[in-house]
């Protein structure tokens, strides 16, 4: 009877584990269709939680596409912005726009492709104010300080990279310039930590080497960077903040130049690498969702196609790799935390040209 009671508890808790695997999965539950021109070129895309707006850098449509993440549908866009720009018969990735984008209070901020950075009026889904950054190529990726309101955004494609510091208030002020004189492969995805007040700028190069990267910490009221953490072997992209002092750092490196596919979980207050999860990386944008307690890896350069990745940041393990219909390219993503459902771009040529939404089964 002991054996068999044992034998049962352990059938029990395999069964319970399996049906807790399976409930964690992430499954498409729908997609949202983009109205226009085919979705054949798009960069960053945000959620706001307050307002439940999803906002897609659409440079297929010179826009920012606005969606409802209640309802999954298209609400409208804001035009404005340079769109595809060719160069020797291809699209610039440098010059195109919009790319960079982000949202609260009521107004939504987007880089465009000649390194202005333009403010959005949700309210009437019009450009407001645009303010350069003195660069000549794309303000890209950026983040926000609620508590001193202020946006960091970033011109990743300049020889240094360097950030700007800007005024979410309406005078939308210049505060600062952070210029990244060592980094000599671009700046990426930033991050803001309310646990420090700090913003993190993933780095993927260090002095040509390609694999030393770093994570900038800047200081937005001093507008300096205070110290750089130094993961290897990463080549960093993405970054977004999750439990613990936890950041999920998206690395590049896919195999290539000896640096195997690997996406790091540091750890921000102590600077060290808390976990180097294996056969995830070749990232671009990443995402953490409270309400599901998962990372999120947009791994457009995996070796074998593009996936995407799910992390599960209480184990901090590879939980799934989800390759996208048509085999789509899963760079850009965003999650909706009221629901935890992830939202997903994908391109017209080989995926749907539409927003697929996932969300846990």
């Amino acid at each position: 009877m002991r054996v068999v009671g044992e034998a049962f508890a352990v059938s029990a808790l395999a069964l319970t584990l399996g049906l807790s695997a399976q409930a964690a999965e992430l499954k498409q539950v729908g997609a949202m269709a983009v109205p226009g021109e085919k979705l054949l070129g798009w960069d960053i895309s945000f959620v706001d939680q307050a307002s439940r707006r999803y906002f897609l850098a659409d440079q297929s449509n010179r826009s920012v596409d606005v969606f409802d993440t209640k309802e999954n549908r298209f609400i409208g866009r804001v035009a404005g912005f340079v769109g595809r720009v060719m160069e020797n018969g291809k699209p610039s990735r440098n010059k195109s726009g919009p790319d960079g984008v982000a949202a609260a209070l009521d107004q939504a901020w987007a880089g465009d492709g000649d390194s202005t950075l333009k403010f959005i009026d949700v309210k009437t889904m019009a450009i407001t104010d645009t303010v350069a950054t003195g660069g000549t190529t794309r303000v890209d990726e950026m983040a926000l300080d609620p508590e001193d309101q202020v946006v960091l955004a970033v011109n990743n494609a300049e020889e240094p990279p360097f950030a700007t510091l800007l005024s979410m208030k309406p005078d939308h002020k210049v505060l600062g310039k952070i210029v990244f004189s060592d980094a000599t492969d671009g700046a990426e995805q930033p991050a803001y930590n309310p646990a420090d007040g700090m913003f993190y700028v993933s780095i993927p190069e260090i002095g040509k080497d390609p694999r030393r990267g770093g994570v900038a910490v800047v200081d937005p009221r001093k507008g300096e960077i205070i110290k750089m953490l130094s993961p290897q072997m990463c080549h960093p992209n993405g970054i977004a903040f999750g439990p613990d002092g936890n950041f999920v750092l998206g690395c590049a490196a896919n195999g290539e130049r000896g640096m195997p596919a690997v996406t790091l979980i540091m750890n921000a207050k102590t600077g060290s690498t808390v976990a180097a999860i294996p056969d995830i990386g070749g990232a671009d944008m990443v995402a953490y969702s409270a309400r599901n307690n998962q990372y999120y890896i947009g791994a457009a350069r995996m070796p074998g196609g593009g996936v995407l990745g799910v992390i599960d940041a209480a184990t901090n393990t590879l939980v799934q790799k989800i390759t996208l219909p048509g085999g789509g390219t899963p760079h850009s993503l965003a999650v909706d935390d009221n629901t935890g459902r992830v939202f997903v771009p994908s391109n017209a040529e080989g995926g749907c040209g539409c927003i697929l939404v996932f969300a846990r089964q």
